[in-house]
């Protein structure tokens, strides 16, 4: 928003023709789209809205928030994350811990892209397979990385 203030304020001429341009393409002729964006234009806030929502696609009051709290948020659900393969590792070991760690990796994996199928339009269970093969090619890489730099795991 801070750039579309901005180019607003630096150089109003060309987004004013931005947003002629914006409405021609949404089915406007060009003196019905020059005296609309000429309209919205004569209010600077009305124009940083109407530039933001029409060139950039958001909602200018759906913004905001503060960056501390997005970056907290993210450290705990990457964390929480983090913690679903290593927890069977509290209460087993050997092959069952490894088996039941990516059980719970992969139900986890599931449970994230199915709530992804929320916002992507696409199947539950497309979304939890694609989610669940990514991790598992994420995790083979790891693997791989890791023995070609000569780790090795012992029980």
């Amino acid at each position: 928003m801070a750039n579309e203030a901005e180019e607003l304020k630096q150089v109003p001429d060309e987004e004013l023709e931005e947003l002629v341009l914006i409405y021609q393409a949404k089915g406007l002729g060009e003196t019905e789209a020059r005296a609309l964006a000429g309209h919205l234009m004569a209010n600077k806030d009305t124009a940083l809205d109407t530039l933001v929502r029409e060139e950039l696609g958001l909602d200018p009051k759906e913004l905001g928030g503060s960056p501390w709290a997005a970056a907290g948020w993210s450290f705990c659900l990457f964390a929480a994350g983090a913690a679903v393969p290593v927890l069977p590792l509290f209460v087993t070991h050997g092959l069952a811990a490894t088996i039941s760690s990516a059980v719970a990796s992969a139900v986890a994996l599931a449970c994230v892209g199915a709530g992804t199928s929320l916002f992507t339009g696409r199947s539950a269970l497309f979304s939890a397979a694609r989610q669940i093969a990514i991790g598992a090619l994420a995790a083979a890489m790891t693997f791989a990385m890791g023995m070609l730099a000569g780790v090795t795991l012992s029980g």
